[in-house]
């Protein structure tokens, strides 16, 4: 019989974020866009919930940006979605607080609420795509980035797909590394065929509207 309360929720992490001084490409599109190491690597410790995991999810910074990747492994049928209603895309939903606020139950105007999609544009809807919410109950919304500026890049792949972004710091309100080195972090890669991946607690509890419930992203150089 499982816990009543998960194992990862008696844990706070402090994730450290590497930097990389790669320059992003946006060129070839057999490559990443940005090459993150291992050590960029989230790791959710979900052996302590008896969970597998089927994304590798990384994260790296430098003075310009957040680099974000996800890769998903271990899927028969392709990703779908529907651009409409984003709740049904596969892929990954990404929330930053960029000032690591976490004493307070609602979000600020630092909190960011990302979606990398692997499908649910274009006529087909199998298209991959880039979104950005609103978060639920917030004091203060944060701006609306302008995803124009957002390079993002999409991939099906042999059994799963890889979703990379890399968020310039005109998308990121409060984005300050040098002053603000802690950032707030938390993910969940919803998959309708392979189920949900989260960086530590589940829908028992109101992360997507919590930040408390986030963990941290330290920057490190």
């Amino acid at each position: 019989m499982p816990p009543i309360v998960p194992n990862r929720f008696l844990v706070r992490v402090c994730h450290p974020c590497p930097f990389v001084k790669d320059s992003v490409r946006d060129t070839d599109e057999d490559e990443h866009l940005i090459e993150l190491p291992e050590s960029a690597r989230l790791d959710n410790f979900a052996a302590l919930d008896e969970k597998k995991n089927f994304a590798d999810v990384r994260i790296g910074w430098n003075d310009f940006g957040l680099a974000v990747a996800v890769e998903v492994k271990g899927k028969e049928q392709p990703p779908v979605g529907d651009g409409d209603k984003t709740s049904t895309c596969d892929g990954l939903r990404l929330w930053i607080d960029t000032r690591d606020a976490r004493a307070s139950h609602r979000g600020s105007r630092f909190c960011h609420f990302f979606l990398l999609l692997a499908a649910g544009a274009g006529t087909d809807k199998d298209e991959p795509f880039i979104a950005q919410s609103k978060i639920n109950r917030a004091l203060q919304d944060a701006p609306m980035a302008n995803l124009a500026d957002v390079l993002f890049r999409g991939h099906h792949t042999k059994g799963g797909y890889r979703l990379e972004a890399f968020f310039p710091t005109t998308a990121l309100n409060g984005f300050d590394p040098h002053e603000h080195p802690r950032l707030g972090i938390y993910y969940c890669v919803r998959d309708q065929e392979l189920g949900d991946q989260f960086l530590s607690v589940g829908w028992d509890f109101p992360f997507a509207d919590d930040p408390s419930l986030w963990q941290v992203l330290e920057l490190v150089k």
